[in-house]
């Protein structure tokens, strides 16, 4: 339903902490300028478990507005509660998403059956096309390829965003969905042999500073070109690592930043990009050929 490159969009943020949607809407023109395929708003790299409620049905009917249809916008709606993903998933369909995308219940640590149940319940309860999201390092909760199997059998699961980092792990979802689900990587570093092994596309951070790059990238491995794929990952590798010397989305935050585009404030406990990891961060910006407004 969904394919190439698909940024983690980062939430701008005024220096007294409200959202900062003049700053959205500038990031929205920026992707649709730079080809981005599809915007995912109030993601983990959204920092949507410090949204409001309220912030997060503005947020989504902002972006949503704001594309008019150039791109698909899917909305996190993912908690660590089944009532609250619930309420934030009709929200997200109310104010005009194209799906949702689920991240694991975090913290609270269900078994293999309380995962299938969280999803069946959000599914039953609102029809808009929903993706599951596996992201293990951050949860401490590992949605089992047999679980995702079993969630394919819903008609408005649509896909799964896999961010093991592990081609093994997205193997063996293939594996036991087949054409059930579209897959999509999480982790930047592998996106590209992903796609190239079969994968429908990335959720991206990378994407937020070099959308246009990371476009390229993934239509040459979504084509199938594996050369081409491979000349322009090497252009965005230090950009992968960067991206995550500390917890994103600060370094995303500081390099938007510094690009000009956003302010740096991000809602505590996450605080500015330490100044010993910035020439890491600009430097990785210059191997991609990004200019820097704000200075490093």
């Amino acid at each position: 339903m969904f394919r190439g490159s698909m940024v983690a969009l980062v939430t701008p943020m005024s220096e007294d902490g409200s959202v900062d949607f003049d700053a959205v809407e500038r990031l929205v023109e920026f992707h649709a300028d730079n080809g981005t395929d599809a915007l995912v708003v109030a993601g983990t790299t959204g920092e949507s478990a410090t949204l409001t409620e309220l912030e997060y049905i503005e947020l989504v009917r902002r972006v949503v507005a704001c594309t008019r249809e150039r791109m698909p916008v899917i909305a996190g709606s993912g908690t660590a509660a089944t009532s609250r993903t619930i309420a934030l998933t009709r929200h997200a369909m109310e104010a005009g998403a194209d799906a949702c995308l689920l991240v694991t219940p975090y913290y609270n640590k269900p078994g293999q059956e309380g995962l299938y149940r969280h999803y069946r319940a959000v599914a039953d309860a609102v029809p808009i096309p929903q993706i599951l999201y596996n992201v293990p390092g951050r949860t401490a909760c590992d949605l089992l390829p047999e679980t995702v199997a079993r969630l394919a059998e819903l008609p408005n699961v649509i896909g799964i965003k896999e961010a093991t980092g592990s081609i093994e792990r997205a193997r063996q979802v293939r594996e036991l969905v087949g054409d059930r689900l579209d897959l999509y990587s999480g982790d930047d570093p592998t996106a590209r042999e992903l796609m190239l092994d079969g994968a429908h596309g990335v959720i991206s951070v990378t994407a937020n500073v070099a959308p246009k790059l990371m476009q390229e990238m993934c239509a040459a491995a979504l084509a199938g070109d594996a050369a081409a794929a491979a000349a322009v990952d090497a252009r965005l590798a230090a950009l992968h690592k960067g991206m995550f010397v500390e917890s994103n989305p600060i370094p995303a935050k500081w390099a938007l930043h510094a690009m000009g585009l956003i302010g740096p404030t991000l809602r505590l406990p996450l605080t500015e990009l330490e100044s010993g990891n910035r020439a890491t961060v600009a430097d990785a910006l210059a191997q991609a050929g990004i200019q820097l407004q704000n200075g490093a």
